[in-house]
């Protein structure tokens, strides 16, 4: 295949973002594609085999729309970018991008950065009861908190409940010092922390002693009736049958309900089967509840994070297929 070379035009400030520090994103891009890419007197030139050529300068074109739109350029979404751009997908970035569901209270907007966020975004917007399902750092949790304060400032719902099941890899609640609340809030502060990044703790704080917004273990919801309420059950693995069945009967008119779980950290007592397993079983075919399903490619921590996603992945397949075939050779 012929080599070629490709002049963009880009200014000086979203060239310095996409480049990153030390040239380390174009480095990626560099080595992704098989291309070089150099600044020469302002533009961008792009060096190597013509295909190669045209999907790297795609992905800069898309990075630099996102870079105009006012947005930092992570490590993540030029990860995210290049991988895009290998499947030509490269145009759904900035598709992706424009979907901004609030501002964090310093300003920074929060938006979806995969297909599977938008897609797990769209189906909170369009039914009454979402499941979503995924690894650690899809932003299962924070994306369905920016959706609830959303609604909730925009007078779509009337007060927001947020509830975990207080059971943590082996530990017993009676063995915590202090009351109650001292016990409980251990297990709930990735939801406060969630809540004073996007509200504010000081409108966090007034809304709470309003009653307008609650923080509650899973214990808390029995015999309740939940109207017009948005509502987040965090870390549903952790639930039995029973809690599972429990909570979604609480569920009134004019609410909206958000379970967030990851099948592959249940905390449970060995045998115990969890109530979001049985859901998942039990529920795929009803009408206004959607299951979302993220994967290691829906991760926006560090990238660090998504390849210890995907490494256990291989490792549970591995494990799975050796345990099948030792099965069948039986």
């Amino acid at each position: 295949m012929s080599e070629i070379s490709i002049k963009i035009d880009m200014p000086a400030e979203h060239m310095q973002k996409i480049f990153g520090m030390q040239d380390a994103y174009v480095k990626k891009m560099e080595s992704d594609f098989g291309v070089i890419i150099v600044d020469r007197n302002g533009n961008v030139v792009i060096t190597g085999e013509e295909e190669n050529v045209k999907k790297a300068s795609r992905v800069l074109k898309q990075l630099t729309v996102i870079s105009e739109r006012g947005n930092e350029i992570e490590e993540q979404s030029v990860d995210y970018a290049i991988e895009l751009g290998k499947e030509e997908q490269e145009e759904v970035l900035t598709e992706i991008d424009s979907d901004c569901i609030c501002h964090t209270i310093n300003g920074k907007p929060i938006k979806p950065k995969t297909l599977g966020q938008k897609a797990y975004v769209d189906a909170i917007r369009k039914n009454m009861i979402v499941f979503g399902l995924g690894p650690a750092g899809t932003g299962k949790t924070y994306l369905a908190m920016a959706m609830a304060i959303t609604a909730f400032k925009n007078d779509e719902v009337s007060r927001i409940i947020l509830t975990r099941p207080a059971i943590e890899a082996g530990e017993k609640l009676g063995f915590l010092p202090g009351d109650l609340q001292s016990k409980v809030d251990p297990y709930l502060r990735p939801l406060y922390d969630a809540l004073y990044q996007i509200m504010g703790a000081e409108s966090f704080a007034k809304n709470m002693e309003k009653g307008l917004i609650e923080v509650a273990p899973l214990a808390y919801m029995r015999g309740r009736t939940l109207d017009n309420a948005y509502i987040i059950l965090d870390e549903a693995q952790n639930t039995t049958p029973a809690q599972m069945k429990m909570f979604l009967t609480r569920i009134g008119f004019g609410s909206k309900v958000v379970i967030t779980g990851d099948m592959s950290q249940k905390d449970l007592p060995v045998g115990t089967q969890s109530g979001l397993d049985v859901a998942t079983k039990v529920l795929g075919k009803i009408d206004d509840i959607a299951f979302c399903n993220l994967t290691s490619k829906d991760v926006v921590r560090h990238p660090l994070v998504q390849k210890i996603v995907k490494a256990y992945e291989n490792y549970e397949t591995r494990e799975k297929n050796r345990k099948h075939d030792r099965y069948t050779r039986k």
